[in-house]
């Protein structure tokens, strides 16, 4: 840990001091000399977009949107939601049922029904 000035040494034992017990000893354990209360946080998590550079809830409230039927069930929207997901996270097993559903569309084309 850098060094501290006076001023912040002093905030530091401030707030050790008003900390409970518990979290006291959970910081002398690791050592008082190496705990930094002024730590900055780290950057929250970044939202996850898939090559449309769109994320899987707008994709998949686009989807709903445009569907022929406004009456779906909830099992289809959460059927479309978890595609999305795994699409957009590239996730193997929705991949394979992507292809699948693609050829299974080529399929039925081929015989006409």
């Amino acid at each position: 840990m850098a060094k501290l000035t006076p001023e912040e040494e002093a905030r530091k034992r401030a707030i050790f001091e008003g900390m409970s017990p518990k979290n006291q000893a959970r910081i002398l354990k690791k050592g008082y000399e190496n705990w930094d209360p002024f730590m900055q946080p780290n950057d929250p998590i970044d939202l996850r977009r898939g090559r449309l550079n769109r994320t899987a809830l707008d994709l998949t409230r686009a989807f709903l949107a445009s569907w022929e039927s406004p009456n779906y069930s909830n099992a289809f929207g959460e059927g479309a939601w978890e595609m999305c997901k795994g699409l957009v996270n590239e996730d193997e097993r929705y991949l394979g049922m992507y292809a699948f559903a693609l050829w299974y569309e080529k399929e039925l084309k081929k015989s006409d029904l």
